[in-house]
């Protein structure tokens, strides 16, 4: 009986530092490998990199629909603009030119030196 109770101390001792590294392990881990961890930065610098390049190709196209907005400001709207959006929207021309239609390859080749 006594050596019973002299192992069941000897467990009790041991229970307290073998909890507290159980803890230290469990958050040393998740500062490492955890969602937030060390290893987890690295992606996170990846990705961040990637978003700040997007919202500096977007603040670009932005600033371009800034700019043709305000060329077609209703009290005065760019007639180059206005006459280039028609074009390309409509297909609209104006009564004195001529539409030569191109095949597929007519426009890309070289005329023919001789």
């Amino acid at each position: 009986m006594e050596e019973r109770s002299v192992l069941w101390s000897y467990l009790r001792r041991a229970l307290l530092p073998a909890v507290c590294i159980l803890l230290v392990g469990y958050f040393a881990y998740h500062a490492v490998a955890g969602p937030t961890g060390v290893i987890a930065w690295r992606g996170y610098k990846s990705e961040r990199a990637k978003l700040e390049q997007q919202v500096a190709e977007r603040a670009e196209a932005r600033a371009a629909l800034d700019r043709q907005v305000k060329l077609l400001d209703p009290r005065g709207v760019d007639p180059d603009l206005a006459d280039e959006l028609v074009r390309k929207n409509l297909n609209v021309v104006k009564p004195d030119e001529i539409i030569v239609p191109l095949g597929e390859n007519e426009g890309m080749t070289a005329p023919d030196a001789e």
